[in-house]
């Protein structure tokens, strides 16, 4: 992996950005703030990574989601406590409190979603390439 910055992806992560800020802002509770916000955060860290990286479109995306899916793992665990975490509100934000399956079933939604929108980007490039003649 190399260090490579792709100003696109690093506008679409600071847009994201400051969508997940305000939710996290203004809304305290229901499906946009939990469901919908763990939907976004995953392509928020598919933009960073490919953003400041040159991995490739499912590498970037099994990093994103093994990385998302270890941290709901993690919150089996009271590993805040270990840290001395638990009253700290930034900490319990981006790492969560509860385990949840829907929290996986969003993850996994979003880097479908990624990985969709990928795949007609890369086709549409390939698409309109004009060509003088053929060899």
């Amino acid at each position: 992996m190399k260090i490579q910055f792709n100003k696109y992806y690093l506008v679409l992560a600071h847009s994201l950005f400051l969508i997940e800020l305000a939710i996290a802002i203004f809304l305290k509770s229901g499906f946009i703030r939990h469901t919908f916000g763990d939907y976004l955060v995953v392509i928020l860290l598919y933009a960073i990574f490919r953003g400041c990286s040159n991995l490739n479109v499912k590498a970037s995306s099994l990093v994103v989601l093994l990385i998302t899916y270890s941290i709901e793992c993690l919150q089996l665990s009271p590993f805040l406590s270990y840290f001395n975490l638990e009253a700290s509100l930034t900490a319990q934000l981006i790492f969560g409190s509860t385990f949840e399956v829907a929290d996986l079933i969003a993850y996994t939604l979003g880097i479908l979603t990624v990985m969709t929108f990928e795949h007609f980007i890369s086709k549409r490039k390939h698409t309109f390439k004009f060509k003088l003649w053929k060899p």
